[in-house]
């Protein structure tokens, strides 16, 4: 027997745990092949100008953000003027490819005041289907890829409307709409009418401001900034920021029409210049009339005012000038319209476009009602045409010519006050001035040889010498008065002392002798003769105080 162990050898029964894993495998790679067999939708091409952002197996294409496709290759078109992209999409995708389906390229963009597609920069640029219509039982499998991406999408509910004008401004695609300040839609593109007059704007309204328009409706351009020098004065007006930098329309409805009926969609509707036309596009009823000028017309444009009273009624339509090669009735030819709805007629009827034209302006002219210029802003020089009534105006026979009232003009005030400047100027100019001015001449040389002559001289010079005597003599008769005069004033005083010692005087010696003697009669007699002396005194002292050269000239000044 041998020392060495013996392998025995056990073939096992039935399979082990091992074996399950490449089944596994198998199977797990049969489920995941079949579910991208059966995920695998169709493969589109898109046409671009530009791959700009499109990466090959990594740009994907999403609808609500939700995946539909990946780019597979991107390759250049035969001609080499686009770019073909192919694209690998799912199958859930195949009903969103419809005849009316639309695809661009969702990138950071920066024009024309917008910016959009910045969460971009991140993650990379990726591809938008938008199904347009609806879905559809067979897909459509090449496009034309958008190169810019569209202002609304398909599933957004609103109305789409059509506006005409003959100027946009700065209007352009995505213009934001607005309602009482508030966005409401967009403007979706633009173009030109083949009469390339006009131009046609495809806008959109967005529910439920698009329940909002009716048939009465009225568009305007209230595009950026709008300074107007107008007859009202400086206005500036603002719609928005947004306006401001992309431009914008602004739409109402009058309170009349808000029960009107509702437009169809793609309706047309004017789009006014401002708001002031938008308004005045309110009033139907019209009434043409015409006037002529002889004069200048310089500041008058279509679409300037007419105004009666300071009210405006209407506005011009049209300024032709009349021309006469012999230069002898060349003349200025002014249309405009008057509204009549405007202004309210005493006894008219209801209705102001029933109101024969052609008999009120004849009643009026009769009244003297005449058309002139008014100038309403001096720093543009607008003009605006005024309806006035002149007393003693003489009388016009009013016609018609070409449907249109012809209405008598006269000047305007602006151009009275110029033509009597001119008037003025001419009569200053036929004066003699040159006449006058040598006559003035003569005159102020003779009056210059008189004032330095030697006659005047002499005659100063004399003046001045009688001047300086009188001043010494004034000065003589005061050193010599001055001294009696200041003696007077002592004088009175001992006349004052005397007659006060007399007094008493008189008192002692009535008081002893008595008033019946002689001696009191004589006494009395004496002190009146004082009495008297001392009065003369007094008046001699005032007269002296009053009159010191008296003393040299005398009382009477003879000198006696």
């Amino acid at each position: 027997m041998s020392d060495h162990p013996q392998a025995e050898i056990h073939i096992p029964r039935g399979l082990r745990l091992i074996w399950l894993i490449p089944v596994v495998a198998a199977l797990l790679a049969i489920y995941l092949g079949w579910q991208a067999w059966r995920e695998r939708g169709p493969t589109i091409t898109v046409t671009w100008h530009t791959a700009e952002g499109l990466i090959a197996g990594q740009t994907k294409v999403k609808y609500k953000a939700v995946e539909l496709g990946t780019v597979d290759r991107i390759t250049l078109s035969d001609d080499l003027s686009n770019v073909v992209v192919r694209i690998r999409m799912r199958h859930e995708a195949e009903p969103l490819l419809t005849e009316d389906a639309r695809i661009w390229v969702v990138r950071a963009r920066f024009a024309e005041g917008n910016v959009s597609g910045l969460d971009t920069l991140l993650s990379g640029a990726f591809i938008v289907l938008d199904p347009g219509g609806g879905r559809s039982p067979t897909a459509k499998l090449a496009f034309t890829g958008l190169e810019d991406p569209p202002a609304v999408r398909s599933d957004e509910p609103g109305t789409t409307f059509v506006l005409n004008t003959s100027q946009i401004g700065s209007l352009s695609t995505g213009s934001p709409l607005f309602f009482h300040d508030i966005p409401a839609g967009e403007v979706l593109r633009y173009q030109l009418d083949p009469n390339q007059e006009n131009v046609t704007l495809h806008v959109f309204i967005r529910a439920p401001f698009d329940a909002l328009v009716r048939r009465g409706s009225r568009f305007w351009n209230s595009s950026g900034l709008a300074l107007d020098l107008g007859a009202q004065g400086v206005r500036l007006r603002v719609s928005s920021l947004s306006a401001l930098i992309n431009g914008g329309i602004t739409f109402d409805t009058p309170a009349a029409e808000r029960s009107g009926p509702k437009p169809a969609p793609d309706a047309v509707f004017p789009l006014y210049a401002d708001e002031a036309r938008a308004n005045a596009s309110g009033y139907r009823d019209k009434i043409k009339l015409l006037t002529r000028f002889d004069g200048s017309v310089r500041g008058l444009a279509p679409g300037a005012p007419v105004e009666i009273y300071g009210i405006q009624i209407g506005e011009v339509t049209d300024v032709k000038l009349d021309f006469d090669p012999s230069g002898a009735s060349s003349q200025v030819t002014v249309r405009f319209e008057v509204q009549p709805e405007r202004m309210s007629m005493a006894g008219a009827p209801t209705q102001l476009g029933a109101v024969d034209g052609l008999s009120v302006a004849r009643r009026l002219v009769a009244r003297g009602l005449r058309m002139q210029l008014d100038t309403t802003n001096l720093i543009t020089g607008q003009l605006a045409l005024s309806m006035r009534f002149v007393s003693g105006a003489p009388p016009v026979e009013v016609t018609v010519e070409n449907d249109a009232v012809v209405l008598p003009s006269q000047t305007g005030g602006f151009e009275r006050m110029t033509d009597a400047a001119g008037n003025f100027v001419n009569r200053l100019n036929n004066l003699p001035l040159d006449g006058l001015v040598a006559q003035l001449q003569e005159t102020l040389k003779g009056a210059s040889s008189l004032t330095n002559g030697p006659e005047l001289r002499e005659a100063i010079l004399r003046l001045n010498e009688t001047l300086v005597s009188a001043r010494d003599m004034a000065r003589a008769v005061q050193a010599g008065v001055g001294p009696a005069a200041k003696q007077l004033p002592q004088l009175t005083q001992g006349v004052q002392a005397a007659l006060d010692r007399t007094n008493r005087l008189i008192g002692s010696v009535d008081s002893g002798y008595g008033a019946g003697s002689s001696f009191a009669r004589d006494l009395d007699r004496l002190l009146g003769q004082i009495g008297e002396a001392a009065r003369s005194m007094r008046l001699l002292a005032d007269y002296l105080n009053a009159h010191p050269d008296a003393l040299l000239r005398g009382r009477d000044g003879g000198g006696r």
